[in-house]
């Protein structure tokens, strides 16, 4: 017999995330988006939980769980504030590009963030090969990132890792999604390397691993969506019977319901491969690209739902529309997710010989 279940650990750890993200995120959403930071109190707690080393290596003192513990985590905080999920975790989606530098320089770079309470290291996808690299110096401008601090800098390319620790400067921008983890133009001039790798091959793997990372935001940012407008659809009276009792929407409701548990399986089908060490590559970006086009399905028509409602800050659907968008924009985009996937998919299939029938 298939067990589809998740393990009792998983199960407890779930739970934690869910109790923390609805108990301490949910109630303050709007307060740390004004702040663009989380209460320093909430960070204290959530650090007291452990959930932000579920998936940090033992030797870091993390739990080492790995990435399908780190996905369910990820889901239930982005559920209540996607952009605080991102600035309580100190190494976040930067955590895969970093260890595949070594444990050695793992442990170097990451250490002191750990100690240091608000410290972040912050992803920079630069596929185009945008900042120009000489001389071990970077130079250029990244024109958004989620962050107003930034302690380590991480730029992933598409065949090499860099890591920069100062030689930038932070201009912070109004932002639109993703508030509470802030919002930085970033330009550096001659900032020097703390470490590099050139290998195309462990780029790739760290470009994944982040890619699945920003998927499960964008599950639990969906759920959330289709979860609240649900409810409210059930509330909402119309014609003398709830809303959601109309065809139409009751339709609709269904679908988004499906998109969002199509977007967890594909999520939980590559962490399971990056778990048993397979080539999970093309289900990275597969999940990321489904996640991001379904979460731009189910947000707005959520929105919808609400109507007017929906625009007004008394209510979080324009906030998880804006979130919606915002992490689609991350690791490369979607356009650089569906060009992977392609790719690898492509190479993984044996080319078939065409014959032509005989007349």
């Amino acid at each position: 017999m298939i067990d589809f279940e998740l393990p009792e650990e998983l199960v407890l750890l779930r739970e934690t995330a869910r109790s923390f993200a609805r108990a301490e995120l949910a109630p303050r959403e709007r307060e740390h988006e004004s702040a663009r930071n989380v209460a320093p109190e909430v960070r204290e707690r959530f650090e007291k939980t452990g959930l932000p080393r579920v998936e940090l290596p033992e030797e870091l003192g993390g739990a080492g769980l790995g990435a399908l513990a780190s996905v369910l985590v990820l889901e239930e905080l982005a559920a209540s504030d996607a952009g605080a999920a991102l600035a309580l975790d100190p190494l976040g989606p930067a955590l895969p590009a970093l260890a595949e530098l070594g444990d050695a320089a793992l442990h170097a770079l990451a250490a002191p963030l750990l100690a240091t309470r608000g410290a972040r290291a912050v992803l920079c996808t630069d596929l185009s090969d945008a900042l120009e690299c000489r001389e071990d110096r970077l130079h250029g401008e990244i024109a958004w990132l989620p962050a107003d601090r930034v302690d380590l800098l991480v730029v992933l390319r598409a065949e090499e890792i860099l890591v920069v620790r100062d030689g930038f400067a932070l201009e912070k921008l109004r932002g639109s999604g993703l508030r509470a983890a802030g919002a930085s133009a970033l330009r550096l001039d001659g900032a020097r390397l703390a470490a590099r790798r050139s290998d195309g091959k462990a780029a790739a793997r760290a470009r994944a691993r982040a890619r699945l990372q920003g998927a499960a935001l964008l599950v639990g940012v969906m759920r959330a969506a289709a979860d609240f407008s649900r409810e409210y659809a059930l509330q909402r009276v119309a014609f003398g019977r709830p809303i959601a009792h109309h065809q139409a929407l009751a339709f609709l409701i269904a679908d988004m319901a499906s998109a969002v548990e199509g977007s967890r399986l594909l999520v939980w089908e590559a962490a399971s491969r990056l778990e048993l060490g397979q080539d999970a590559g093309e289900a990275c970006a597969s999940a990321f690209l489904e996640c991001a086009e379904q979460a731009m399905f189910v947000a707005p028509n959520g929105l919808q739902i609400l109507g007017g409602h929906g625009f007004m800050q008394d209510y979080p659907l324009e906030k998880w529309m804006r979130e919606a968008r915002a992490l689609g924009l991350l690791f490369g985009g979607v356009d650089a997710a569906r060009q992977e996937a392609g790719a690898e998919l492509a190479a993984s299939r044996t080319p078939v010989e065409l014959t032509g029938a005989e007349d």
